[in-house]
């Protein structure tokens, strides 16, 4: 039996990243897995990838930005699944550019992806959640919405939001057996990382008193443990997993 056995999770931006590795974790320890992407043949074969764990699996797509199409792949993979008691709230995108020049639709894309995103698919899955009395919610936010940077503004707004938008969901809901929390981690080895500026990188990494970027295995344990019953006195809570980039 794993620490997940019997539940069902959704990962958001699970085919790479620190969304594969939660969902390959959480499905190597027993939960049903439910993978959301902006393309559904990229979801559905990283599904298959993680039925190789012995478990259920569904894949779907929606741009968690739009409200009918996250209405829509929730409801197909609650269909396949069943009721949703674990989300990762994990899709997202990164980019820089100084706020002087930086074009408004470029905001509100990151705002939208991050934000808005998180707020429409905890609000898809709370309502299962509450008729069963259990729930976690866990949201991927930064350090960086704690410290700030250069050029990025408009991400670090977007991370400071969810961490906002966590704890005033964990008031609300924890007296229903739902837990909310955020995993806030540094920098870390992604496709997302990769592709910004060499020169951000290399000042980064500079920051950083451990000095190397982080690899997606060292974020993913602390989903397991906030997404167990290990993790059930977590209320509104960051976990901060960063390289020391900002202390706590």
């Amino acid at each position: 039996m794993g620490k997940l056995s019997g539940k069902t999770a959704v990962i958001t931006g699970g085919c790479s990243g620190i969304g594969l590795a939660i969902a390959q974790l959480f499905a190597s320890e027993g939960a049903a897995v439910g993978i959301l992407d902006l393309d559904e043949a990229r979801a559905t074969a990283t599904a298959t990838e993680l039925a190789g764990h012995g478990v259920k699996t569904a894949g779907a797509a929606a741009d968690v930005a739009d409200e009918p199409a996250v209405k829509a792949a929730f409801a197909k993979l609650a269909g396949a699944l069943g009721d949703i008691d674990i989300l990762v709230n994990n899709a997202g995108m990164d980019t820089t550019h100084p706020v002087d020049g930086m074009a408004t639709e470029l905001f509100d894309r990151m705002i939208a992806v991050h934000l808005r995103g998180t707020f429409l698919c905890t609000r898809e899955v709370l309502p299962a959640m509450k008729r069963k009395g259990w729930g976690r919610i866990i949201n991927l936010s930064s350090q960086l919405g704690h410290k700030g940077g250069p050029t990025m503004a408009h991400y670090c707004a977007a991370k400071a939001g969810i961490m906002g938008f966590t704890k005033s969901l964990a008031y609300e809901v924890a007296r229903d057996g739902i837990t909310a929390n955020c995993i806030n981690p540094g920098p870390i080895n992604t496709p997302l990382l990769k592709a910004l500026p060499q020169s951000w990188l290399e000042m980064k990494k500079g920051e950083l008193p451990i000095g190397r970027f982080g690899e997606v295995h060292e974020i993913a344990p602390a989903a397991l443990l906030l997404a167990s019953e290990e993790g059930s006195y977590f209320v509104g809570a960051s976990i901060n997993p960063n390289g020391g980039d900002y202390m706590i």
